[in-house]
């Protein structure tokens, strides 16, 4: 098979070019210590009801600057009591689900995360205004999806 002086031109600069690429991603993944994403704890989704935090759900003071919220996401909707957090604080988000693959999204925030039953999802995120903030799942869950939403009050 011949090939084109041209041919042969850009064919070294595409391999040069994606071996540089590949490299240095490798390189900073490797020196910036980046692992895969975290929070996967496993859970029973038949026992949720029965394991901590998942049996009193809600939110919870851990200490002067740290609040848990337990959440269960289940069929159209989320198992939590009210939702108030204050703002400035860390609020540590655990989340499960029972029965299919949901999502949990506070609107105009960067927290998204996926809800995966058998899973504990974990997402740290501090509040910097006070308000109420749209949660949503945007995962189809089934015919009810668009019912399933919440809100979180910081104050």
């Amino acid at each position: 098979m011949h090939f084109h002086k041209y041919e042969k031109i850009w064919l070294t600069f595409g391999m040069a070019s994606l071996v540089l690429f590949l490299s240095i991603v490798g390189v900073s993944a490797f020196s910036q210590d980046h692992t895969p994403a975290g929070g996967m704890t496993t859970i029973d989704p038949k026992k949720v009801n029965e394991t901590a935090p998942f049996d009193k759900p809600g939110v919870t003071q851990l200490d002067d600057d740290t609040y848990q919220v337990a959440i269960v996401a289940l069929a159209f909707g989320y198992t939590a009591p009210e939702l108030k957090v204050p703002a400035g604080k860390e609020i540590i988000f655990k989340l499960t689900s029972t029965d299919v693959v949901h999502s949990f999204t506070i609107d105009n925030t960067k927290v998204n995360m996926m809800v995966v039953p058998g899973r504990i999802t974990t997402k740290s995120y501090t509040f910097d205004k006070p308000g109420k903030y749209l949660i949503l799942c945007n995962e189809y869950c089934g015919a009810g999806h668009h019912m399933m939403f919440t809100e979180i009050e910081v104050y």
